[in-house]
């Protein structure tokens, strides 16, 4: 059988340990977000790209 004050002591180190790691996630969030700008910069300049290599296709009259 646990002591009361263990249990309570496991309990503490292990809330302190997820405040950690839920700082350490907000960090890292807060630091990923000039790179999701450029991912979504980057792709639109790769469908522009593209749009430019393709050869036009001939607009068919009905």
């Amino acid at each position: 059988m646990t002591h009361p004050e263990t249990h309570l002591a496991l309990h503490h180190a292990r809330a302190a340990d997820l405040h950690a790691e839920a700082d350490a996630y907000r960090l890292a969030v807060a630091v990923r977000q000039p790179r999701a700008l450029r991912t979504r910069v980057g792709w639109t300049l790769v469908e522009v790209g593209l749009r430019m290599a393709n050869p036009a296709r001939p607009v068919l009259a009905r």
